[in-house]
C-alpha cells in the first residue's frame, strides 16, 4: 500500500526522513517544474527554482499544517521563489540597462511556422493572469489551492483565470485566422 502525501509530511515532519522527503518530490516535482517553467519561460531557471523550492520545502515541513493539500502548500513556496527571483531579475535588468548594455533575449520565442505554441501565448499575459491560468488548468489545482498557493483572494484568483482564458481563445483564434 502506498503512503499519502499526508502519511509522508508527517513522517518527514517527525524524523527527518529524506526517503520519504524524496518520494513527495518525485510526486510534485513534475506539476512543481511545470509551473514554474510556464510562469518563467526558461527551462534552466525553473529547474533553479524547483530545486530551490524542493530545498526551502524541507527546511520549512513543519510549517506545513495540514489544513490545504500539500501540492498547494509546495505550489505556493514555489510561487514565492519565483517572485524572488522576478525581482533579482528586474534589479539585474535595470542595473545593465544603466551601464548600457543590453542582456541578451536568448529566451524570445522562436518562429515556428503555424505551430502555435501555448508557451508563447501565456507569454501575452500579465503576470498574475499567467500564474493563475497556469496553476488552475496546467497544475490542476482549484481557484481555492491556487489562492492559498499565492496568497491572493479566491475572487481575484477567479478574475485572473477569466480574463486570463479570455486572452488565450482570443490569441489562439486570432493565430488559427492567420495559419488559415
Amino acid at each position: 500500500m502506498k503512503a499519502s502525501d499526508e502519511e509522508l509530511t508527517a513522517l518527514v515532519m517527525a524524523t527527518k526522513n529524506v526517503a520519504a522527503f524524496g518520494e513527495l518530490v518525485r510526486r510534485h516535482q513534475g506539476v512543481v517544474r511545470g509551473m514554474l517553467h510556464r510562469m518563467c519561460r526558461n527551462h534552466a531557471l525553473a529547474d533553479d527554482l524547483a530545486q530551490d523550492t524542493f530545498i526551502r520545502a524541507f527546511e520549512k515541513i513543519g510549517s506545513f499544517l495540514g489544513t490545504g493539500t500539500f501540492k498547494s502548500w509546495l505550489c505556493s513556496i514555489a510561487y514565492t521563489e519565483f517572485l524572488k527571483s522576478a525581482r533579482k531579475r528586474k534589479s539585474t535588468d535595470r542595473a545593465m540597462e544603466r551601464f548600457g548594455s543590453g542582456m541578451e533575449d536568448s529566451e524570445a520565442p522562436r518562429d515556428m511556422g503555424n505551430v502555435v505554441d501555448l508557451d508563447r501565448a501565456l507569454t501575452t499575459l500579465k503576470e498574475e493572469e499567467r500564474v493563475a491560468v497556469v496553476m488552475c488548468y496546467s497544475c490542476g489545482m482549484s481557484h481555492s489551492e491556487a489562492a492559498e498557493a499565492t496568497g491572493m483572494p479566491l475572487g481575484t484568483i477567479k478574475s485572473h483565470v477569466n480574463r486570463g482564458r479570455a486572452k488565450l481563445q482570443a490569441y489562439f483564434a486570432e493565430a488559427e485566422v492567420i495559419a488559415s
